[in-house]
């Protein structure tokens, strides 16, 4: 297991926001694990179809910011992968969890979580 896989496959998330690509971002999720969202402000989404449908309405809708990232960290539990990054969404600092799984062979996302950040400290 290899920390740049990770982050290559949590690059090619936000890759597939920000181009607004559904097929991109249909690829990046896991297949065979259980997949779960929280967008910032929004409920628990569980399984593929409402994840994928959440991803589908931010993706077609001309108004939604793009996503810049930074701070990407790795750590492995296990067959997983989780990735903690900071997100700034039209000027809104966020933080995120992003846990992968391997598939295949291959880093697939299985859970993203967003949230606002109010503490800016260390």
């Amino acid at each position: 297991m290899r920390e740049e896989d990770v982050l290559a496959a949590n690059e090619a998330f936000y890759q597939a926001f920000n181009r607004k690509d559904p097929a991109a971002m249909d690829a990046v999720w896991a297949r065979s694990a259980p997949v779960a969202c929280i967008h910032p402000g929004w409920n628990v989404l569980v399984w593929g179809e409402p994840v994928m449908q959440s991803w589908l309405g931010s993706l077609s809708n001309p108004a939604q910011p793009r996503i810049v990232t930074g701070g990407a960290t790795v750590f492995f539990l296990g067959d997983a992968a989780v990735v903690t990054c900071r997100e700034l969404v039209a000027g809104t600092p966020l933080a995120a969890t992003n846990i992968f799984v391997l598939e295949d062979g291959a880093w697939k996302l299985s859970h993203h979580h967003s949230g606002p950040v109010t503490f800016m400290g260390e």
